[in-house]
């Protein structure tokens, strides 16, 4: 199972075009309502999360996606589940996804202390230890980040092709007329 978390103030195109693009390829994802069942995006687009913290089955999980967005990103990072998740992840070498500002939070993390990684301008310094690269999607092991909301397609793309291949990615994007 992955599990996308969302927090009040996300960015809904970084959030929900990565899950439809994951979904699409049949990947096992549910979206976590870190603020609560019902959350707002930055730009007002509210959604329904499909699960609440509590629910977060650790057994099961194969990866995490944290969307950027302000104050989303922040909101985020002080949410102890999904700190624990973010953690669990990469230490049992799980997939750990972020985009946009949501990398800073790896970088305060120490996970992406050598590694190469990207985020949304301005938030480089927040990458401690990364080597930023400035590309829209950067998958380095099993850490994706990605740039902001115009690469969340390509994002999607990554963490299916990390999840379970290239070739599956390339099927989805394809079919959405992306390619």
């Amino acid at each position: 199972m992955f599990y996308v978390f969302l927090a009040d103030g996300f960015e809904e195109t970084e959030a929900l075009a990565t899950l439809d693009v994951m979904r699409r390829a049949k990947l096992e994802v549910l979206t976590v309502g870190v603020t609560g069942e019902m959350v707002t995006g930055s730009h007002k687009v509210t959604v329904k999360s499909d699960i609440t913290p509590d629910k977060v089955d650790f057994d099961n999980i194969e990866g995490v996606v944290l969307p950027g967005g302000m104050p989303g990103t922040l909101n985020l990072e002080k949410a102890e589940c999904v700190i624990n998740a973010v953690k669990y992840c990469y230490d049992n070498d799980k997939l750990v996804a972020a985009i946009c500002a949501a990398p800073s939070i790896l970088g305060h993390l120490g996970m992406l202390k050598g590694r190469k990684a990207t985020c949304f301008p301005g938030f480089e310094t927040e990458l401690e230890g990364a080597q930023y690269t400035a590309s829209h999607t950067e998958t380095d092991g099993k850490v994706i980040t990605a740039k902001g909301a115009g690469c969340a397609v390509e994002f999607g793309h990554a963490i299916v092709s990390s999840a379970l291949s290239k070739e599956t990615a390339d099927s989805v994007i394809e079919a959405m007329q992306c390619l």
